[in-house]
């Protein structure tokens, strides 16, 4: 098996001027917690729910985020520490407004070609230093092709021991 036979096809993705706040509420409702940064179906980053908190100046209780414009009808909740007496979480919220993806998205992207094997995705998603839970997969111009999460590989791996 390579990665084109396991990676998902159809992936959201954001734009590096898209604004943290729609990206973190598309987060909110989505199964998954990261997008690829695009820019003309190139991969120029990556952007993850954890990259959005930080905005937020986490640090033990529980954080809600809210998701939108009020009212707040919608929120990502994460069980962080909160030093709320040098957080005023409505001024991080006004600082944050209108930024763009651009400012948070990791750059340098960890991705795969199309026929990278089981055992090259397994070493790169399973590498405790580089904490990555999951792999664009793109051509040889960096063209965006697909992405392959932790839990793709699994099921890859379990598929092939299972002789399916």
């Amino acid at each position: 098996m390579n990665a084109r036979e396991i990676m998902t096809r159809d992936v959201e993705t954001v734009s590096p001027d898209d604004d943290v706040g729609e990206v973190l509420g598309r987060l909110a409702r989505a199964d998954f917690n990261g997008f690829p940064v695009t820019e003309d179906g190139i991969v120029v980053g990556i952007v993850t729910q954890g990259d959005l908190v930080d905005l937020f100046q986490p640090s033990g209780r529980t954080l809600w985020i809210p998701v939108g414009f009020p009212p707040f009808l919608e929120s990502l909740t994460y069980a962080v520490d909160i030093s709320w007496d040098k957080l005023d979480f409505g001024i991080d919220i006004a600082r944050n407004a209108g930024r763009p993806v651009s400012d948070v998205m990791t750059e340098d992207v960890v991705t795969v070609g199309p026929k990278a094997d089981i055992d090259e995705l397994l070493d790169l998603l399973a590498d405790e230093g580089q904490d990555i839970n999951r792999l664009p997969v793109v051509d040889e111009a960096g063209a965006l092709l697909g992405i392959i999460a932790r839990q793709d590989l699994l099921r890859a791996i379990k598929l092939e021991r299972d002789g399916e």
